[in-house]
Parts: structure tokens; sequence; C-alpha cells
């Protein structure tokens, strides 16, 4: 089964942490022994006598204040797909944690408090899912049971919402009305709105098409380690581990090693402890080649004729998670993958509003939850695509070199 990770969003008190809880009840995710303890610790109950929030919200200060502040991943199946879960805080104070969790989902779930229509965080929240190129967005209007499951008042917020998406270019938008707290439109069709055509929010999730990453015309390949036994047994036995980040890579195929830039040919591919013919995205495989040539961790094997950009200076948003400032002169790791290099900030061109995506120049040091727009350059050449072209591979984090800390998210152009 395929694998669809999303991330819930919205204001304060929308519920995001009561909708997850709700799929996992109601999808019966749940263990015996978790039940009981959910049980025990509902303060916010509803009919069937739990208060579901408290399954993501791990902390004790959440569970305390009924909120969340971390990102919070829960992880459950059904029959046709596996899903992993971000449930992301709503707080201003907290955009760098909504910002990390949505850079690895594939679908955005925004949801609306129907009794306050389209606000200033459901906007924040969806400039950062359009910044963030997300393909797909489900806009769950809930609490619908607090306004008698009026259709007027949903076709208002949809078409409040619509204006949003025309303005930030999302175009795959899809609206359910929902009650997470009472389960309507969630896991079944609810009977509360008789007026509503479409599927309940599972439904969808399962059969929603999602992108792969199966980009069969770049291949992708980063090596993690090199194989060198050195054995009387495998004393010539050399091999590049890791995993296909997209495409596909035969046997035979011609490809150049980066960022050396020399070309050679792939001899053999083995997995799972075999050879085989083929390999493809997300599998772990171990590639030959048949040259000798000086290749280390992080460098990439990729396809000759579809070839990625290779540069030491590179333009970058980048979302700023440090308490300390960042500034045009300070250095850092970057790290893309398995590959680290040292890097220094040579420009900060503009901050960007979160709030409206306009364009700010930048008059101080860049403060921690702020979004900018840069350019740095790094000790030797990287290899990227762009974050539009390939989320893996356009994407990096920038690291203190004192601390070891990350403090900045990097999305690459």
């Amino acid at each position: 089964m395929d694998i669809l990770r999303f991330i819930t969003a919205g204001s304060v008190d929308d519920g995001k942490s009561t909708l997850i809880g709700r799929l996992l009840y109601d999808s019966k995710n749940i263990l015996i022994d978790q039940l009981d303890a959910l049980e025990k610790h509902s303060k916010n109950k509803n009919s069937d006598g739990i208060d579901l929030a408290i399954l993501t919200d791990g902390l004790r200060a959440e569970r305390e204040q009924g909120i969340t502040i971390d990102v919070a991943y829960r992880y459950f199946s059904t029959p046709k797909r596996k899903f992993i879960i971000a449930d992301a805080p709503g707080h201003i104070q907290y955009t760098r944690n909504m910002i990390t969790g949505a850079s690895n989902s594939q679908l955005i779930v925004v949801l609306i408090d129907a009794r306050q229509g389209v606000i200033e965080q459901t906007r924040r929240h969806s400039i950062i899912a359009s910044l963030l190129k997300m393909k797909n967005v489900v806009v769950a209007v809930n609490k619908m049971d607090l306004v008698e499951y009026s259709e007027e008042i949903f076709n208002d917020i949809k078409a409040q919402y619509e204006l949003v998406a025309q303005k930030l270019g999302l175009t795959n938008v899809n609206y359910f009305p929902i009650s997470a707290f009472q389960g309507d439109n969630i896991v079944e069709k609810s009977a509360n709105t008789p007026w509503y055509e479409g599927p309940a929010l599972l439904d969808y999730l399962e059969h929603v098409e999602i992108d792969q990453l199966n980009d069969t015309e770049n291949p992708r390949f980063q090596v993690q380690y090199v194989i060198r036994p050195q054995t009387d047994e495998h004393h010539d036995y050399r091999g590049y581990a890791g995993e296909v980040i997209s495409g596909i890579y035969k046997k035979g195929d011609e490809i150049t090693v980066l960022p050396q830039n020399i070309q050679t040919r792939i001899s053999k591919i083995e997995t799972g402890g075999r050879e085989v013919e083929s390999v493809f995205t997300n599998q772990p495989a171990v590639l030959h080649i048949e040259d000798d040539i000086d290749i280390s961790r992080g460098d990439f094997l990729v396809k000759t004729d579809h070839l990625p950009k290779v540069e030491n200076e590179i333009e970058a948003v980048v979302c700023w998670l440090d308490k300390k400032e960042l500034q045009e002169g300070n250095k850092y790791f970057i790290q893309h993958k398995a590959k680290v290099l040292k890097a220094i900030i040579k420009e900060i061109e503009y901050k960007i509003d979160v709030n409206t995506l306009e364009k700010i120049p930048v008059t101080e040091n860049i403060k921690l939850n702020e979004v900018v727009k840069l350019r740095l350059k790094t000790a030797s050449p990287l290899v990227f695509d762009s974050f539009e072209d390939s989320r893996d591979t356009g994407n990096a984090i920038l690291i203190d070199e004192t601390s070891n800390s990350t403090v900045g998210a990097v999305m690459i152009l």
C-alpha cells in the first residue's frame, strides 16, 4: 500500500487534534490500553465519554492548557492506504513548527471554525501551503453541529476561501462540512447534512491521487555509505549504498557522478542481499559502477541525460527556527540529505510576510519564525534540484556550527 502524509492546520481551537483523534477512533486504530488511558484523562468529553484531542496532544502542558505546542505525528491505516498525520500548532509563535510538519506532507487539511469563517491564521497557513508548493488542499469546515449544520454558512465559508485560494494559486481544493467532535462526515457520511453530496473525509483521503515522487525522467540516487569489506571473500567488492530518491535505475544505465561530473555505467545492482536488474523510488539499493572513481558519502549518481544543478552559490527561501538572530555574513553548516557543507550567508534579499506574501525590505536581523529570501555560498559545489521540481532534493537545513542545532529550514529556488 502507498502512504499519504498530510498535515492539519488552522487557528487555535479549530479542532485539529480532535479531528485526528476522530479519524483514529472511528477507523478502529486505537488500542484497548490507549482507550482506557483516554477515558481516564478526558476532560472535554463527547458522547462517547472521551476527549479525542489528547490522542495527539502528548506534552503535559498541551493536555493541561488544551492547546497543541509541538508537531505530533500519528500513524494509522485502512485496508486501502497507510497514513502519517502531522498535527501542527495553531499559535502564531509556533509558525516554524507548522512549516516543519508541512515540509514533508503531500496534502494539507485546513480546518475552519464554522462560527468564525476564514480568519487571519487560516490565510497564514494557506500561504505557507502555497509557499511549500502543496498540490492538494482540503478545507474542513468544522463544528457544523454548533451552527445547526447550516448549508448557507458552509457555502458562505466556501466562497470566502475560494477567494484566498485564487489569490494564492491553490487549484486542487476540496471542501467538507464536518464535526470532529460528533463525527459527522469524517469516516461515514452524516444524515445531518443531507444537502452535502460529496464523500466522507476518510473516503477522500483513501482515494486522492498523490505525488509519489516517482519521477522517471529525473532519477536521483545519493550515496549514504561506501561498502568496501576488503576481505578475502570480497577482495574487490566496492558498492555504493543509498536510497533511490526518485526514478528508476537499471543495470547498464549510463550515469554521471556528481559533483565530480564523471561519466560511467551501472555494472550491478543489489537490494535485500540479492542482485536485481532494476530499482525504483524509495528502494534501498547498492549500486556498482564500471570504473574506479573516488566517490564519497553525499555524492549523487544520476542519469547522464537528466542532470540536476551543481553550484556553490544558491538562492533559497529560509524559515528561521532559532532564537539567535540571522544576519548577513553568518556561517553555518548546510545539510542536504547525507551531504554536509560549510556555508556563509552572502545576502538577505527580503523578508516574506506570511500573512500577505508581501516582500519586505530587511532593516534589521532576522528573528525566530520569520521567512526570508537569501543567497548563500557553500564551501564546495552542492548538487540539487529546485524545491518546486523536487521536494526531496530541493530542501535542506542550516545547522549552527557551535551548538549543532538546526536553525533554518531551506527551500532551494
